[in-house]
């Protein structure tokens, strides 16, 4: 009763607008009155967005090559250079996904792609330049590893990488490949990949020239319950530093096809962890539910447990799928899940600006 209580006055404390710290993060974490972390989310998502909206954003996902180095345990989307079914899309191809995007209302390009040594910097620029002279959309693309990527093929320092992506077009940077930050974890499943300092000082050097960015985190693998929890403050320490991120999205690791023989995070914990990053992350204004991993009623569900937003229509979507997800959900569905849900829905911008209700 003790501990029950104890929870109880923790979350008392977080409704009433204070901080929790790591311990008291740690201990919500592994809590399991799943209703009662639910219902404190909700109430501290009230607080933040009382006009009782849910946003959702049309944009595509695009991955220019499924050529990666890196090759992290975690993923099933990669492919050795010399694979019958590696690519680098083809200019053709990518304005053909441009222009299926914006036909339908797209707004954003997600655009990602692996860590290949061939492609370097002038590769990513002339993209972003020739996306730019063809079409009027928003570029939200390149994760950290892929910027870090960037610096060291070209010699540049990060900030001026970072600058001649920006005057290339590039708008905003997508939060992908933060899965954990602690480099224990990192070490396990991606240990060619940067470390969890590097990918926030991409963020953070993001935010300094004025280039707002998301944060994620793919859990349900080999972290703890204390790794989460210190993911999600050191996103919150971050944030106090620059206010730049826009959006915090929690999505569960998919094992399929990978080789990490974990099993299948539940709806239950998926959505214990989104309420207590709701909870946790008192400084980053958005929580985006994940329908990708978890599949539409668990997404409809998350409104109630601290997310506000419903992610992306996502016309493309291919990482995850590699790894034997295929849930597909078209905006009239996302439509009907908000108002089932009690919500208003309402199409975005990337920076949040309402475009239309529904």
């Amino acid at each position: 009763m003790r501990v029950l209580n104890n929870i109880y006055s923790l979350l008392e404390k977080a409704i009433a607008g204070q901080r929790l710290s790591f311990d008291e993060g740690t201990a919500l974490m592994k809590s399991n009155d799943l209703l009662v972390l639910g219902k404190a989310a909700d109430l501290i998502r009230q607080r933040l967005h009382p006009e009782r909206q849910v946003t959702f954003i049309i944009d595509r996902n695009i991955n220019y090559t499924n050529i990666c180095q890196c090759r992290c345990k975690f993923c099933a989307f990669h492919r050795d250079e010399e694979a019958p079914d590696a690519y680098i899309i083809s200019r053709e191809e990518l304005f053909k996904k441009i222009e299926e995007t914006i036909a339908v209302g797209g707004t954003e390009l997600l655009i990602q792609g692996g860590i290949y040594s061939k492609l370097r910097l002038d590769y990513y620029l002339e993209m972003l330049k020739d996306i730019k002279s063809n079409f009027n959309i928003h570029i939200h693309s390149f994760s950290p590893p892929e910027v870090m990527h960037m610096v060291h093929t070209s010699g540049l320092p990060l900030k001026e990488v970072l600058l001649r992506l920006q005057a290339a077009g590039l708008d905003s940077l997508p939060g992908g490949g933060a899965e954990i930050l602690v480099d224990r974890v990192r070490k396990q499943i991606s240990p060619d990949k940067i470390s969890w300092k590097q990918w926030m000082e991409v963020m953070t050097t993001a935010h300094s020239i004025g280039m707002k960015s998301t944060a994620t985190m793919m859990f349900g693998h080999v972290e703890t319950p204390e790794d989460r929890v210190l993911h999600m403050i050191r996103v919150r320490e971050a944030q106090d530093r620059t206010g730049g991120f826009t959006a915090f999205i929690p999505w569960s690791f998919q094992p399929k096809n990978t080789q990490l023989n974990t099993p299948t995070t539940s709806g239950v914990e998926y959505l214990k962890t989104l309420a207590v990053a709701r909870i946790i992350l008192d400084n980053v204004p958005n929580i985006q539910a994940s329908w990708v991993t978890q599949g539409s009623k668990i997404a409809q569900v998350a409104l109630s447990f601290g997310a506000n937003d419903f992610g992306s229509t996502m016309l493309e979507e291919n990482v995850v799928r590699a790894a034997g997800v295929t849930y597909r959900v078209a905006m009239e569905e996302i439509i009907h899940c908000i108002k089932n849900a009690g919500f208003i829905p309402a199409q975005r911008t990337t920076d949040y600006k309402i475009l239309r209700f529904f």
